[in-house]
């Protein structure tokens, strides 16, 4: 989903305490799920993703979530950066998730050139300790919002800015 902690905190448990598993969201309509979720936005597109990522779930993979970037990428509405979030946060597997935020930020430091999160991931995964990229993801996103948020941004006062920062993007 693509709101805000705050809303998924609120969201996550009501949709977790109806079904926990991909074989209990089946047997919630898509309605119902969209009537839960509908406060984080796209509820219609998102309601219809869950429960048919949930069927496949259940017949492809046996009622569990795969373990893969392959089987993840290819369920409805997975892409690469929410299997890279599946793959580091449930099953520890080295990623490091680039979203639009984690983009900005890393092209705000000078890290990366690239000209979108693939080029991004990339230029991230060549310059992080493998061993370190899971919990760096969740660093920098915390960071981000501290220090460094994307509007209202003040470039002398954001710590890496200040330091490292692109001076172009100074306004």
């Amino acid at each position: 989903a693509q709101c805000t902690d705050k809303r998924v905190n609120k969201i996550t448990p009501v949709l977790f305490s109806k079904a926990a598993t991909p074989p209990e969201m089946v047997k919630l309509s898509v309605d119902e799920i969209e009537n839960i979720i509908r406060p984080c936005g796209l509820g219609p597109s998102k309601s219809k993703g869950i429960f048919g990522l949930s069927e496949q779930i259940n017949t492809k993979h046996n009622g569990q979530v795969p373990q893969n970037f392959a089987d993840l990428e290819a369920l409805p509405g997975v892409g690469h950066k929410t299997a890279s979030v599946v793959m580091a946060q449930a099953f520890g597997v080295p990623a490091f998730p680039v979203d639009t935020h984690i983009h900005r930020l890393i092209y705000r430091w000078g890290l990366s050139n690239g000209k979108n999160v693939v080029q991004t991931e990339r230029d991230c995964k060549r310059l992080f300790p493998k061993d370190k990229w899971n919990l760096l993801h969740l660093q920098i996103i915390y960071f981000g919002r501290e220090h460094c948020p994307a509007r209202g941004h003040n470039f002398f006062q954001c710590p890496l800015c200040k330091v490292i920062g692109r001076k172009s993007l100074v306004k």
